[in-house]
Order: C-alpha cells, then structure tokens, then sequence
C-alpha cells in the first residue's frame, strides 16, 4: 500500500467517524426534542384539566420569553440530553478530526509539496478547518443542531470528494509551484471552514428567532402541519439552545474572523497574480467570485456594526455569502474556464 491509497483509507475513515458523529448527535437532538415536547404537552393538560373546573384554562403551552439556556444553570440546560449519544459524537467527532488530518499530511507526502493544489485536497483541508472549528467552538457545550448541520456538510463535502473529486497526488503545475500556495490557498481554506461554522449558527438563529416571535412559515394556523411550525410542541426542544441573540454573536465572531481571512485571501491573490502573470487583476471567473463573496460579508459586516441590521436580516447576508462562497469553488473550477480552474479533474 503506497501512501497516497492509505491517505485516502484515513479519509475513508475519517468520514466513517464523523457519520457516526452526525447519527450521534441526531439522536441526541432526538432526545431533547421529544422530552421537550413532553414538557410542553403537560401544561396543556393541566390548562385543560383546570378549564373543566371553570377556572379559566392556560392561554399558551410554549414559552417565548428568555431560555432556560440563557437564564438557568448549565444543569436545567441539559436537562434532557442523551449523555452516552453525546459522548459517542464527541469523541467519533475528534476522531474524525484526527484521522482526516493524517490523511491529509499524508497526502502532502505521497505528492512532495503542500496539500491544497486541486478541489479534492481543497476539500480535505476545508473540511477539517470546519469540523476543527465547530469541535473548539462547542468545547464546553455542544449544541447538537449546529452539530448535524456542520457534520452533515462535512460528510457530504468528504463523500464527494472521495467519489467525485479525487485525482492521484502528483505535482502540480509551474503556476502553483510557490510558497503562495500556502498562504494564499491555505488562509482561503481556512476561511472557507469558519463560513461553514457561522453558517450553521446563522440557520439555527433564523429558527431560533421565529420560535422567540411566535413567527413560522411552515404552516397556516390550524393546517394540517400546523403541529411541524417551530411555534409548535415538535420544536420545543429549541427552547434548550442559546437564544437568537446569542446565536447572532455566535456567527457574527465568525463571519468576522473569517472575513479578515478572506481579505487576506483577495490580497495576496492579487499579488502571487502579480508574480506568476504580470498583473495584479484580470478579471478571472475566480477573482471575481473572490471578490463578491468579500463584497457580500463586507456588507453584512457594515449593516451589523454601523446601520444596526439584527436578527434575519443579519442572517439573510450570511446564507448570501455562504452560497457565493461555495458557487466560486465548485461552479468555477466546474464549469467556466479560466486560469484558476485548477479541479484536476
């Protein structure tokens, strides 16, 4: 066995871990979700109970205000968790993080220079800068609903790769063959992994929100799936996560941290372009993709800091972001041509 095919048995691996990680963290969100429900199913009874009496009967089973969360101890906020699920997707989650980084360094060695020169390697660090992050994120609690969502993508993303994206670990071409493939690649990589996290946080804060407000979409009142509305019993387990303020400073510190990295990135694109073409700016699919996503975060961070834009509209320009952000990797290097169409594929 050569090092490249056990760099891609670790990945195979490392995959396996996080699968059984996201099922982990999927019971374990199970778990709240239907003691949760259980809960808030006891106060309609008792309301029903004290109406037959003639007393008047409870004007709503699902509290809106404050969370335990936030407002109770670390122990009420637990209440209801599955602590074997959670131990197994903590450790398989590390594990995984573990395997996938010995299949990447692995990878660097079978191929003799640094790992990150095509959208199978790209997609190896990426994922492991995701899935690092959300495991140091969630290090003192974990909130199974960012989990799934992270580890979701982290599977997908690997499972692609592996099937769709892999090319044998060979040099790469002149262009590449420069100590800016580390810094410039290697910081939009990272960036790429912390979007990934403030992602997930943004689309819990979205649900999380419309709880808080008695807001849904999902269902008229009194419809057939009136039941599955996030106002509804079924999603009493939100009532067990951060609030949507919490949530919304959770993905604004990443979005921050990440929008520095992808500054970076723009910069010192422009200037290997410099080095390896003549000029700093060409108008190149990949440039231009680059260069929207900063634009779009770039926004974001401005109507949250200086125009006061909170809540949903706040969250909106991360799913915009996001979706540029994944677009310039795959639509990109996929399907327009251009100089930094470097798939291998």
């Amino acid at each position: 066995m050569t090092t490249g095919d056990l760099s891609t048995l670790l990945v195979w691996a490392a995959a396996t871990a996080f699968t059984v990680a996201l099922v982990a963290y999927t019971i374990d969100m199970a778990r709240i979700a239907e003691r949760s429900q259980r809960g808030a199913a006891a106060p309609e009874l008792v309301g029903a109970a004290v109406a037959s009496d003639g007393a008047p009967a409870a004007s709503s089973s699902v509290p809106r205000g404050p969370v335990s969360a936030v407002a109770g101890s670390a122990d009420e906020a637990a209440a209801g968790r599955s602590v074997r699920a959670e131990g197994i997707a903590r450790s398989t989650h590390w594990l995984g993080v573990v395997l996938l980084f010995g299949g990447i360094v692995l990878r660097g060695i079978a191929a003799g220079r640094w790992p990150t020169a095509n959208m199978y390697e790209f997609t190896l660090v990426g994922v492991f800068v995701a899935t690092l992050v959300l495991a140091i994120v969630q290090r003192r609690r974990a909130i199974p609903f960012i989990s799934v969502v992270v580890l979701g993508l982290a599977v997908l993303f690997l499972a692609t790769a592996l099937l769709k994206f892999y090319v044998q670990a060979e040099a790469v071409q002149p262009a590449l063959q420069s100590y800016w493939l580390i810094l410039h690649v290697g910081v939009a990589i990272t960036a790429t992994g912390v979007f990934t996290v403030a992602f997930a946080a943004s689309v819990l804060q979205v649900i999380r929100d419309a709880r808080e407000n008695g807001r849904s979409h999902l269902a008229a009142r009194g419809g057939s799936l009136a039941g599955w509305a996030v106002t509804g019993p079924r999603f009493a387990w939100l009532e067990q996560v951060p609030d949507a303020r919490r949530l919304e400073a959770m993905a604004f510190r990443l979005n921050a941290v990440g929008f520095v990295l992808w500054t970076f990135t723009l910069i010192a694109g422009a200037i290997w372009a410099e080095h390896a073409w003549g000029r700093y700016w060409g108008w190149d699919p990949k440039e231009i993709g680059t260069f929207v996503a900063w634009v779009v975060y770039a926004a974001y961070l401005h109507a949250r800091t200086t125009r006061g834009w909170s809540g949903r509209r706040a969250a909106y320009f991360v799913f915009v972001g996001y979706a540029v952000v994944l677009a310039n990797f795959t639509v990109v290097n996929l399907v327009v041509t251009g100089k930094h169409s470097y798939s291998g594929l």
